[in-house]
């Protein structure tokens, strides 16, 4: 919805000799003009704005086996589900974690058990190919940890067979490794309720049988590890626990499982979800539910009904978001608008800039168990998750605060300066800066049983680094608030260090070293760095040697876990418009960076938006990525305008 007041007309003074520009200015302009009043137009009457956020089909399957589980499945909901689940089955007969990706043999076997929940016949041909493909990798023996947990909430597998989680984890003081604070804030989430669900193993049965899909192979975390490895000792220290299961110390296990429940529900957020994530929600309201808490209690009561706000119903059929991104989206959005040339005291401006302030964190999260000194401040990504502001967030909201004027700017410049004195706090030792924790780095979590699905912790990485670097500056540059410096040079110095070889640096909430090199070298810039430095140079010829013959850039998915396609890949309008934010930080203004923008300006539909069905965002790399269908309009948008303002001589928007 457009907000009232909000207009492009006189944006941007320096448009108007557009048109006596050459032919790919006149374009640029035209394609800008038309992007970022597309943009202004999906603007929320409250200020913010907020693009789905598309996942895979593993969050609808498990959002009916929930229900399923706790009897509330109803037809209104299952038959639309199953039906957008049936249309992202590939032509393999499995699902894929992302678009034009290989099938997956977790997702597989929770599709296939959703479709038959939903009442599909084994013998249906599309069922006969699914199952036909789960026994082709080693069926539902070789899925996931988790995948097989949720099948045996149903008596679909033996909880004997997957690796016991005690929740007596609860009680591991925070100097002892494996303590749950060692695990990343959506893992230890996800964990503490699991350890309560697994005490009490339950099985519904919901009326099916998956036996067509079995092989008898061994699970992998079953297969016999050598001892002298982390991997083994804990294969061992696994048979040790699940006999404990059985004979457990009474008085300790109960005062387990009352602190995790009480630790659960003071995380529950004022909307009712955990998190603002899927996984940890929906083994919260399980895992309470076991507990004795009735559907009807306030607690569970919120949870179920948040999950209405996240669900997207379209052309008859339902899916789920696994996550919102308003704050995130909002930020990037004024960004790029202040990139267009909108006015800082624009309505559209004015009111995004009141909301995000309105957004700020003022409560401790978890991230004080390793800073227990550092005030709050910050915020996250989320409508509502006060215990898990992030760095990155907080540093693009202060960006955005740059470019649009607050109607109270004392407010938002001391919600300016809190972030900065907690996002120095929240520097890790090495220098650098993770997402959520400080210093979240004991790889050793990984090496646990149960811990085989993508990061389980959260170290720092160069694209939240970056995103800092470019916020502290701003802030030493354009305000008074104290900046230290040996904690920028320290954060410069961890951007140096974690350059790869080949000059790009690795993206590890975006795809991929496109979105690493779109966030650092604008950092480099900030801060100061000679652009005839030989590392920028570097990253400039690896950016020039990666674009595609038509002038785009993309980066496949597979650049996680093959370096061969690093920089390869069909070309996005997000990776393309990444590509350019990082060449234009270099000045380079030459032939590759004209013809990525004419790439842009060229693929610019009719109404001002991209196409782009690919995935440019990360949750876990190598298993689970986001299609956030606001990329593809923000970082056009940027680099577009951040293009014009460079051939028309100005300096970039501030």
């Amino acid at each position: 919805m457009t907000m009232a007041g909000g207009s492009l007309p006189a944006m941007a003074p320096w448009m108007s000799s557009m048109p006596d520009a050459g032919e790919l200015e006149g374009a640029a302009a035209d394609a800008l003009s038309r992007s970022a009043e597309a943009l202004l137009g999906m603007q929320d009457e409250a200020g913010w704005w907020k693009g789905d956020l598309e996942t895979n089909v593993a969050i609808e399957a498990e959002d009916l086996l929930l229900r399923a589980f706790l009897g509330i499945l109803n037809d209104d909901v299952l038959a639309p589900t199953a039906r957008w689940i049936r249309s992202k089955q590939c032509a393999d007969g499995g699902w894929s974690s992302h678009y034009g990706g290989p099938s997956d043999l977790s997702l597989t076997v929770e599709a296939y058990t959703a479709l038959r929940l939903a009442g599909d016949s084994p013998d249906a041909e599309h069922m006969r190919l699914a199952a036909e493909f789960v026994r082709d990798l080693g069926g539902p023996e070789c899925s996931r940890v988790f995948t097989r947990l949720w099948l045996a909430l149903f008596g679909l597998w033996s909880w004997e067979d997957l690796p016991a989680m005690p929740p007596e984890l609860i009680l591991l003081p925070r100097w002892v490794p494996l303590n749950i604070y060692d695990f990343g804030c959506w893992a230890r989430q996800t964990i503490v309720p699991l350890t309560i669900v697994g005490t009490y193993r339950p099985k519904v049965d919901i009326g099916i049988s998956l036996d067509e899909l079995r092989t008898g192979e061994q699970p992998p975390e079953r297969r016999r590890r050598p001892i002298n490895t982390p991997a083994g000792l804990f294969q061992r220290f696994d048979k040790l626990l699940q006999k404990y299961h059985y004979r457990p110390l009474r008085r300790v296990r109960e005062t387990s499982m009352k602190l995790a429940e009480q630790w659960i529900i003071r995380r529950q957020e004022a909307d009712g979800c955990w998190g603002g994530i899927q996984p940890p929600w929906v083994y919260s309201i399980i895992a309470l539910h076991l507990r004795g808490y009735p559907l009807s209690h306030p607690v569970l009561a919120r949870a179920l009904a948040c999950f209405d706000t996240f669900e997207v119903r379209d052309g008859g059929m339902r899916w789920m978001e696994c996550c919102q991104s308003p704050v995130w989206d909002t930020a990037l959005a004024v960004v790029a608008l202040g990139d267009a040339g909108m006015r800082r005291d624009d309505p559209a401006m004015v009111a995004a800039a009141d909301w995000l302030v309105g957004e700020e964190v003022r409560v401790r999260g978890d991230w004080a168990a390793r800073r227990p000194e550092l005030e709050p401040g910050g915020w996250a990504f989320e409508f509502c998750n006060d215990n898990y502001p992030d760095l990155d967030d907080t540093a693009e909201v202060v960006l955005a605060l740059g470019r649009a004027e607050a109607s109270d700017p004392d407010r938002a410049a001391a919600a300016i300066a809190r972030a900065v004195a907690w996002a120095q706090g929240m520097q890790s030792s090495d220098g650098g800066y993770a997402a959520f924790d400080a210093d979240n780095v004991r790889r050793l979590c990984e090496q646990l049983p149960f811990c085989d699905f993508g990061e389980v912790i959260d170290p720092p990485s160069a694209d939240v680094t970056a995103h800092v670097v470019e916020m502290l500056c701003w802030v030493r540059a354009h305000t008074d608030i104290a900046v230290d410096a040996r904690c920028l040079r320290r954060a410069v110095d961890w951007l140096w260090l974690n350059q790869e070889a080949d000059g790009s640096w690795f993206g590890r909430w975006g795809v991929n070293h496109l979105y690493g090199l779109g966030a650092v070298l604008p950092a480099l810039r900030a801060v100061g760095v000679p652009l005839s430095d030989r590392r920028i140079r570097r990253a400039v010829r690896w950016l020039h040697a990666t674009q595609g013959p038509d002038g785009g850039w993309g980066e496949d998915l597979r650049s996680y876990e093959t370096d061969s396609w690093r920089g390869r890949g069909d070309p996005t309008a997000s990776q393309t418009a990444w590509a350019l934010l990082a060449l234009m930080a270099a000045d380079e203004y030459g032939e590759p960076t004209r013809r990525g923008a004419a790439w842009l300006a060229r693929n610019c539909r009719a109404d001002g938006t991209w196409d782009e069905p690919q995935y440019t965002g990360t949750g876990f790399q190598g298993y689970f990525y986001i299609n956030y269908h606001l990329y593809r309009q923000v970082f056009p948008t940027m680099a577009l305008g951040r293009y014009l303002r460079a051939t028309a001589g100005e300096a970039p928007s501030q």
